[in-house]
């Protein structure tokens, strides 16, 4: 997936660095010129000089082809109007923004940031699980974030449409609890067919839920 993240501080940076590692692809805005420099160097990605509550600002970032638009500025104010921006006028389908002030949390929701996290923890693997693939949809969150319930959608071109679940790759962090297929509710076992337009309830670790959505090819990237 491609994601803007809007601020190149020391959480864009921790957060771009873990989303790279994961082969997603990455474009920055940083205000400060030689922040710029330096994550451009580091990161080897683009990284655009202005700032993220400019409409122009985030034209040149091209926000439009982005999956996702995360800000983590250290304004709580600057990060909502970012991301009312980046969903308003480039028509992003998720946007999480950093709240430095816990009492914000839910006044930026409300006002439309699809996603807000206090904490820099698991920034990246909340992500991820949000805007991972329309395929995927979290159910409840456990462990304090560190793993959750999902459910899947296998789409029409299912990699290992057909086969048995005992022949196809699953994590070991990752338990399949129940296939529903049509009106037919299905208890998995090895020898379970997995077929197109299955929904498949899932319980996972965070870093699980990326090696199955990646081994499975229901990554969207």
């Amino acid at each position: 997936m491609k994601v803007c993240i809007a601020g190149g501080g020391r959480v864009g940076r921790y957060l771009a660095q873990s989303l790279l590692a994961n082969r997603h692809e990455i474009v920055i805005i940083e205000p400060v010129e030689s922040q710029c420099r330096m994550l451009a160097d580091m990161l080897d990605i683009p990284v655009i000089c202005g700032d993220s509550i400019s409409v122009d600002t985030l034209r040149t970032a091209d926000v439009a082809s982005c999956d996702a638009f995360v800000a983590v500025t250290g304004s709580d104010e600057d990060n909502l109007v970012a991301c009312q921006i980046a969903k308003r006028e480039f028509g992003v389908d998720r946007t999480v923004a950093r709240a430095s002030n816990p009492k914000n949390r839910e006044l930026l929701h409300t006002l439309g940031v699809d996603t807000v996290v206090c904490g820099t923890d698991n920034l990246s693997h909340i992500l991820e699980r949000e805007i991972e693939t329309d395929t995927i949809r979290q159910l409840l969150s456990l462990g304090g974030g560190t793993a959750s319930l999902n459910e899947i959608l296998l789409p029409e071109n299912f990699l290992y449409a057909g086969k048995a679940i005992m022949d196809i790759p699953i994590p070991g962090d990752t338990i399949l609890i129940s296939i529903t297929r049509d009106t037919e509710f299905i208890i998995p076992h090895g020898s379970t067919i997995l077929l197109p337009w299955d929904h498949i309830l899932c319980l996972t670790r965070d870093d699980s839920l990326h090696e199955l959505t990646e081994a499975w090819g229901l990554s969207g990237k």
